[in-house]
């Protein structure tokens, strides 16, 4: 699975897969059931690099001292919004306001969509970010920037 970045405004962000052939409905409810899980988990504020005690400590956890104070005083990372996941042939889009989630929460997806091809769907691209010159895009409706500007 190739992964490429493109131009990423955070809020105003397409994601695109092209898979091995066109998803059939088992394979479209697994993509969107990966794409929201991520996306509640991000509108929750779990993708926040500011807060990850547990990984810092590294391989040891045991009797980690978790403290409640430094995680209240990082700054919220929030993502706001996603659209449907749509399908055209054997590509896939969904358009995101990542909103103030760190990048951290793009490898989480990245990771995630890695074992999805291993495992359920042969996804060949990954995009983040930018146009497809093939699948032309409209504003998003709850954007708050033209694509276009």
């Amino acid at each position: 699975m190739e992964v490429r970045f493109r131009e990423v405004d955070p809020f105003n962000c397409w994601i695109w897969l092209r898979c091995g052939h066109p998803p059939g409905a088992a394979e479209r409810s697994y993509l969107e059931t990966v794409f929201d899980s991520w996306f509640f988990l991000g509108k929750l504020g779990g993708f926040n690099a500011e807060n990850l005690q547990a990984h810092q400590e590294g391989a040891d956890l045991n009797w980690l001292v978790y403290e409640a104070d430094e995680a209240e005083r990082a700054l919220p990372a929030l993502m706001h919004n996603m659209g449907p996941m749509e399908y055209e042939e054997e590509w896939a889009r969904c358009w995101l306001d990542l909103g103030t989630s760190d990048a951290f929460a793009l490898d989480v997806l990245i990771n995630t969509l890695n074992q999805l091809n291993s495992d359920v769907l042969e996804i060949e691209e990954v995009l983040i970010g930018g146009i497809n010159e093939d699948w032309p895009i409209e504003d998003a409706p709850d954007s708050p920037f033209a694509l276009d500007d």
